[in-house]
């Protein structure tokens, strides 16, 4: 039940974006905010970054856009005189400050109370050496390690851990000083830096895991000790790749059952060991493919960035449950807003494969290195949803805005020799993906590449699959008949990429050009009777000539055990069983307007466009608007669920968006 001994509360927010602390603190900050404000309380908000949601003058009873550092923090806890802090919605940044001010007797002094984590859990969590002490305590192995603050004693723990070594500091944000070690030279370097980085200066030294495979779990946990797992989210990418640099899959798909029961009481005994008493967390795990040695790696005592992604995939907002946890509630006396039928203690259970693909800007910095270490490096992420990992991988990488309309081709691996593929599969860049589906047109076996790039075979297999597909149309053409069309749009091909692979059907792409092929126009009816169409219009019409359409689907968190009260959709293609195939669409009669997001987070692109988009959102829906929302980042609050009438979660494509403008206008007046 609500706590009736406090009636104000300061939340603190994650400060300015930066590399691994981006608009997710936004998105988690802005659903705390309003979920305490309905049930009655006084907020006070600290946040430095003014082009954030959670700052709006509505949001909070009392904002202070003021840098986030203790000294102003405790004077405007002076001032305000709070009952309760709030910690862990803002990030590294926020639970730093929390513990600092716990720390120095500011809290003690004037009566605040932490809720959410307290400060020893929070230490705990945080700090190596404590948190390896809390695994041993629960007979969950961690990877061989020590901790270091100063260089010398880096040398001793070095003489157990080995070469190559994971050097990690404590307190820092997405690996920040970091790194991997294979040399002594390096190893002194990164443990130098990693000194430096750290508020602590302390250093954890670990043994390598690289080539292991990493999962993550997203436990929410309240007062009473119900634990609830939200999903598991596997990286592609093995250990080795930050996992905000990796891209990801939920729910976890290469796992057993047993593997996943194991997962899964061992995160919620990380939870009662480490003391979360509410709220969210995110517990990492490593596994041995070799042998199914399970590791814990670490957890994080607060909302993350894989918590909005968790939230975003699932429908379950963590961010909002948790921050009624904090003031007392348990998670069967809170109901899923997304179902409105079933309360918060139910598991989600998902009938769909969601993928997050990161975004990196190594264009802007000509200096950088654009090998993916343990150091996180993304500036954003696109997540796409599908019913398989085909469909829902093709439709990440065309969300991206790269250029991309899905495994495109490597032209600097093409016809080269095996030695170069190699070396190029060798080096973890944000183009790993394209090389390996080049390197199986290039006849490479998945037995081959699994060795080299330490992927789980399953995920090779189905890249291996797509670029079968696209040989096939390579030799033969687009497909005449809706069964084999629809196969393909399934498998997550976009009209463009079926246009490009249709033209290079009739030898046209070596010898003539594309382009030159649609404007002679004889030549160019020739060669469309051949391919099937050599457009991305072409291929729009073959298609939807031959009935192949997609039907929208409601992310519902119960798998359509309950109805979703929610029209939060993505697109997928399936066959028609018993008539035609079901959309969920449900167009509503209304005036209708749709709201273009953003796209995934890059330079010069970023928060300020969602906040934007959020404000459009609210000023049309009070002209008497419906507000159709598309967007692919799932780090913003215009992707929540309650922002705008209707939400599709997709990319920014225009094939994407003219069918969910073809859907829309079915019903009502689109403006």
């Amino acid at each position: 039940p609500r706590r009736t001994d406090i009636q104000s509360i300061l939340v603190i927010g994650a400060g300015p974006i930066i590399i691994g602390q981006a608009c997710e603190f936004d998105y988690s900050g802005t659903q705390a905010c309003k979920a305490l404000k309905e049930e009655g309380y006084r907020i006070i908000l600290v946040n430095s970054n003014p082009a954030t949601i959670m700052t709006d003058p509505d949001m909070a009873d009392a904002t202070y856009v003021e840098p986030i550092t203790p000294e102003i923090v405790a004077k405007i806890i002076a001032k305000e005189r709070p009952d309760a802090l709030l910690p862990t919605m803002g990030g590294q940044t926020a639970l730093n400050c929390a513990l600092a001010l716990d720390a120095d007797g500011t809290l003690k002094k004037y009566g605040v109370e932490m809720i959410g984590a307290r400060a020893d859990a929070i230490d705990k969590a945080e700090n190596r050496n404590r948190f390896r002490e809390a695994m041993d305590a629960i007979r969950l192995e961690s990877a061989r390690s020590g901790i270091a603050q100063s260089v010398e004693q880096a040398h001793e723990v070095l003489e157990r851990t080995g070469l190559p070594a994971i050097i990690r500091p404590s307190f820092t944000l997405g690996g920040t000083g970091g790194g991997i070690a294979y040399n002594k030279a390096e190893f002194e370097r990164i443990v130098r830096e990693g000194l430096d980085a750290s508020p602590t200066k302390e250093v954890l030294i670990e043994e390598s895991l690289l080539g292991w495979k990493e999962f993550e779990m997203e436990v929410v946990r309240d007062s009473k000790d119900n634990c609830i797992i939200i999903c598991a989210i596997e990286n592609v990418d093995p250990m080795g790749v930050h996992t905000g640099d990796s891209i990801t899959v939920a729910p976890a798909l290469t796992l057993t059952d047993k593997e996943y029961q194991i997962m899964r009481s061992a995160s919620i005994a990380v939870l009662r060991e480490i003391g979360v008493e509410t709220g969210g967390s995110n517990v990492q795990f490593a596994v041995n493919p070799a042998d199914g040695r399970l590791i814990v790696i670490e957890m994080n005592p607060r909302v993350s960035r894989s918590s909005a992604l968790a939230s975003k995939a699932t429908g379950f907002p963590i961010a909002r449950v948790a921050a009624k946890l904090a003031v007392g509630y348990t998670l069967d006396e809170l109901t899923n807003e997304i179902t409105g039928a079933t309360p918060a203690s139910f598991e989600p259970t998902i009938d769909y494969v969601v993928t997050k693909i990161p975004r990196f800007a190594f264009e802007k910095f000509k200096g950088a290195s654009p090998l993916l270490g343990t150091a996180m490096k993304s500036v954003g992420e696109v997540m796409a949803i599908g019913r398989s990992f085909a469909e829902s991988m093709q439709k990440a990488l065309r969300g991206l805005e790269t250029g991309l309309d899905g495994f495109n081709r490597v032209p600097e691996l093409e016809g080269v020799s095996k030695d170069k593929i190699t070396a190029a599969l060798s080096q973890r860049t944000p183009e790993r993906i394209l090389r390996i589906a080049q390197a199986f047109r290039e006849e490479l076996t998945v037995e081959e590449v699994q060795a080299i790039t330490g992927f789980d075979p399953w995920f090779l297999r189905q890249i291996a699959a797509i670029v079968y597909e696209e040989q096939m149309i390579g030799h033969n053409g687009l497909p005449r008949d809706a069964v084999e069309m629809r196969r393909l749009k399934a498998m997550g091909f976009s009209d463009k990429r079926l246009a490009t692979l249709a033209v290079r059907s009739v030898g046209v792409a070596g010898g003539m050009g594309e382009t030159q092929a649609r404007r002679s126009g004889l030549l160019h009816d020739a060669l469309r009777a051949m391919a099937g169409a050599t457009s991305e219009r072409e291929v729009r019409d073959l298609r939807r000539k031959l009935g192949v359409e997609p039907v929208f689907k409601r992310i519902d968190s119960c798998a359509a055990e309950f109805e979703a009260v929610t029209p939060y959709m993505y697109s997928t293609y399936e066959a028609p069983s018993f008539g035609e195939a079901e959309n969920e669409a449900q167009p509503s009669d209304r005036r209708k307007i749709v709201i273009l997001g953003g796209g995934p987070n890059r330079i010069g692109q970023g928060i300020e466009f969602d906040y934007c988009c959020v404000h459009a959102c609210f000023a049309l829906a009070e002209a008497g608007y419906e507000t159709i929302m598309v967007n692919c980042n799932p780090e913003t609050v215009s992707t929540d669920y309650d922002t705008s009438d209707r939400l599709y979660f997709e990319p920014l494509t225009e094939e994407d968006v003219l069918e969910i403008l073809r859907v829309e206008q079915q019903a009502g007046e689109l403006v």
